[in-house]
């Protein structure tokens, strides 16, 4: 019961992510903002900085400039000026070797109806492009499951001239399996995670145990290739198993890495990176939050309850 009540509230405030009316209330509302500044490092790259700064004492941080599903050319053309200057911010405060940059293509122009992949994939090269320059690299986000071809035929394009660009692939998604095999070549950086979308049954896992155990096969895949696996989970049993199927794969510390959200399990991220191992942070800004905020929300039903006490909180003290 306590399984079907959890997938019922992710689907719902999946569905809350798409609506106008809850976008209007959460954006605007003072009793959110605590809970969205755990999950959002902030609106600008003013902000953002001193964040980035912060976290790469110890570990390795991914930025994500917020926005997705544009259809207007030249806010793609903006969003892309965004990540051209966080590179540039990158590189001038000696943060690149330490940083890189997360892309959702759909922000790039994917979804536009004429020529999006295009487009898409032309801005991308700019981005890519900027991130070189300055000693970095990029890993394209993925996004719901209808994307997923375009995505990684974007990927293959982009590492012809830019190799180290990474991928990420959703163990909730059947075909997970046959991408981690074509993805687990010499060179390759894939991002594992389980998936924050509400996906249909035809194409997702959505038990969570199968999730997990997907999780399992897909991580013991790129662990025995010779790529760079990504392990970006919180979740302490997929944390140990990473660890069993480094060292059945002989991987030194160095060859992989742990990666988890900013605002999540914080004391566990700074404990793994004082292990010496591999610790990345991905670091969420911008002002187009709202769907970022509500996939977190979904994911976790403590989430949920952090955000209901923020709310209760902020009640009570007014």
């Amino acid at each position: 019961m306590a399984g079907r009540n959890r997938a019922v509230l992710r689907t719902a405030l999946l569905l809350a992510a798409r609506s106008d009316r809850c976008r209007a209330f959460v954006e605007h509302s003072p009793l959110t903002r605590r809970v969205v500044t755990r999950f959002v490092a902030g609106a600008t790259l003013e902000e953002v900085l001193p964040v980035a700064r912060r976290l790469t004492a110890d570990r390795l941080v991914t930025l994500d400039y917020l926005g997705e599903d544009v259809t207007d050319a030249g806010r793609a053309a903006d969003t892309v000026d965004a990540y051209v200057r966080l590179l540039a911010e990158l590189g001038l405060h000696g943060l690149a070797g330490r940083a890189e940059v997360s892309v959702k293509l759909s922000a790039l122009g994917l979804a536009l109806p004429a020529d999006g992949a295009r487009i898409a994939l032309d801005n991308a090269r700019r981005i890519c492009a900027a991130a070189e320059a300055v000693g970095t690299t990029v890993t394209l986000d993925m996004e719901d499951h209808t994307t997923t071809d375009a995505t990684l035929d974007v990927l293959h394009r982009l590492r012809e001239d830019f190799p180290a660009t990474g991928a990420v692939l959703q163990a909730y998604l059947r075909r997970t399996e046959a991408d981690c095999r074509d993805l687990a070549v010499p060179g390759s950086r894939v991002r594992l995670c389980k998936g924050a979308y509400d996906e249909p049954a035809s194409v997702a896992y959505r038990d969570r145990g199968e999730v997990d155990r997907s999780y399992v096969r897909c991580l013991r895949i790129l662990m025995a290739g010779p790529g760079y696996p990504m392990v970006a989970t919180h979740d302490p049993r997929m944390i140990r198993i990473a660890a069993h199927l480094a060292e059945e794969a002989g991987r030194a510390a160095d060859s992989y890495e742990y990666q988890m959200l900013y605002g999540v399990r914080a004391d566990a991220q700074a404990e793994l990176a004082a292990r010496g191992l591999r610790m990345r942070v991905y670091v969420p800004y911008g002002g187009q939050w709202y769907g970022y905020f509500m996939r977190r929300l979904a994911e976790r039903p403590a989430n949920v309850a952090f955000l209901a006490r923020s709310l209760v909180g902020v009640g009570s003290a007014r």
